[in-house]
């Protein structure tokens, strides 16, 4: 059961930074009598006032859980017993943190990864103990019970048209790819791959619809996942290049990365129409920028190219992560990890141009549980506890909330709601005040 406390949150400015307003000057000469009446009334007026109250619910969680915001429910996978003993899912319902349900997980295993999926919750970990030897496992509740509906080998994506798919294997030993139907997991269609690589084309709104798979020879094919057919393939390189080379999609083209001659070229989805080639020092991979392709390599810092025609935008050796917003991107800094926390200087950038339009400063990002949660960002504040702020990606100024006393870390945001671990291990659900 859940469980509720009042917390004394506070708003107020960060100690040891410059105050958003100079000081009017002081006075000279005044009485000292004129100073402790005004004090005397100030310690009145602040007794008097009511403190800021306001109820936060707490949930347990034991050492080495797993949680996570799923929409609206927060889920708490308890870790198996050192006997053997099967994993405990718990799931509360946002945003009271009534308990909803709980149900044993019917495979001892690490579990990491949880999803909605229409009235299904998808629960992923790697089972050691398996027949067919460890590897991933994909368990089907009901949302609304907590029972299970089936259970497969495999990590699943979802595809647009409500399926899902179900992969095994790795680049070394190959593939086993299964599309099944999501209510009780019968099977459309399998593809045994041999050794080689694939990418996924993901689809924020609908999962995936087209992937790459690329052999060590240099053979390369686009296949539809609603199917598994082909739908274009091509020699991209010869053997003597195998492991050398990998191939990605992004948008609408099959990228190529050759890591020995730090080149890049595209080619259609389509039809393998060679469309452009770019070289970048100690280029290792390509990234989705938005409206731009990030080319990152070994060493610190971006390079961003237009993916129409290739052309270089602009380079930084500033930033280590990229990640799109809208039609912003959003930068950390290399090597910015602040000492003893898991923060890090973040600024907002302009995709086409590279421009710092606005620094966020030293934050930690809260896990959104939707997309559209926008982002909130927490550190650690002076003399325990949490500073919490909403960060705008438009213009990359920050506004200050919360002071979370009890909170520790651990943060996800829960549609109004932030959810952060607590001082003594349990989970707390905060109002958050936007």
């Amino acid at each position: 059961m859940s469980e509720r406390m009042i917390d004394l949150g506070e708003v107020r400015h960060d100690p040891g930074e410059p105050d958003p307003l100079p000081r009017p000057p002081r006075a000279v000469g005044r009485p000292l009598r004129c100073a402790l009446v005004l004090l005397a009334a100030l310690v009145t007026l602040t007794a008097g006032a009511p403190a800021d109250r306001r109820e936060v619910v707490v949930l347990p969680a034991p050492l080495g859980a797993q949680a996570m915001v799923v929409e609206d429910l927060f889920l708490v996978i308890d870790p198996a017993g050192p006997q053997g003993r099967q994993g405990l899912l718990r799931a509360y319902r946002l945003p009271g943190g009534e308990r909803e349900w709980q149900m044993p997980l019917p495979v001892q295993g690490r579990y990491w990864g949880m999803s909605a999926h229409d009235d299904l919750l998808l629960v992923t970990g790697y089972q050691v103990f398996a027949d067919d030897g460890p590897g991933p496992v994909t368990i089907a509740l009901d949302r609304a019970t907590g029972g299970r509906r089936w259970q497969q080998q495999g990590s699943a994506l979802p595809l647009p048209d409500g399926s899902l798919l179900l992969e095994t294997g790795d680049d070394e030993r190959g593939r086993l790819l299964r599309v099944v139907d999501a209510c009780c997991g019968t099977v459309r269609w399998q593809l045994d791959l041999p050794p080689g690589q694939l990418d996924y084309r993901p689809d924020e709104a609908s999962g995936a619809d087209r992937f790459v798979y690329s052999r060590p020879d240099g053979r390369v094919e686009v296949r539809d996942l609603a199917t598994g057919a082909v739908r274009a393939s091509a020699d991209l390189w010869g053997p003597a290049d195998a492991g050398q080379i990998i191939a990605q999609v992004i948008g609408d083209l099959v990228l190529t990365v050759d890591r020995t001659t730090a080149t890049v070229t595209a080619y259609d989805l389509d039809g393998f129409g060679r469309r452009w080639q770019i070289r970048v020092d100690e280029l290792l991979y390509v990234s989705n920028c938005g409206p731009v392709l990030c080319l990152q390599g070994r060493g610190a810092g971006v390079v961003a190219v237009d993916p129409a025609s290739g052309r270089r935008l602009w380079a930084d050796t500033r930033w280590g992560g990229v990640w799109p917003s809208g039609d912003r991107l959003v930068a950390s800094v290399v090597d910015s990890h602040g000492a003893g926390s898991d923060t890090e200087q973040i600024a907002v950038l302009d995709p086409r141009t590279g421009r710092v339009l606005g620094w966020w400063g030293r934050w930690q990002l809260a896990l959104p549980g939707t997309l559209g949660d926008g982002f909130v960002g927490v550190r650690p504040y002076p003399g325990g506890g949490l500073l919490v702020a909403e960060l705008h990606d438009t213009d990359g100024t920050v506004r200050r909330l919360d002071v979370l006393r009890d909170a520790a870390g651990e943060c996800q945001l829960g549609g109004a709601l932030l959810i952060c671990r607590r001082m003594d291990g349990t989970y707390g659900l905060w109002p958050l005040r936007r």
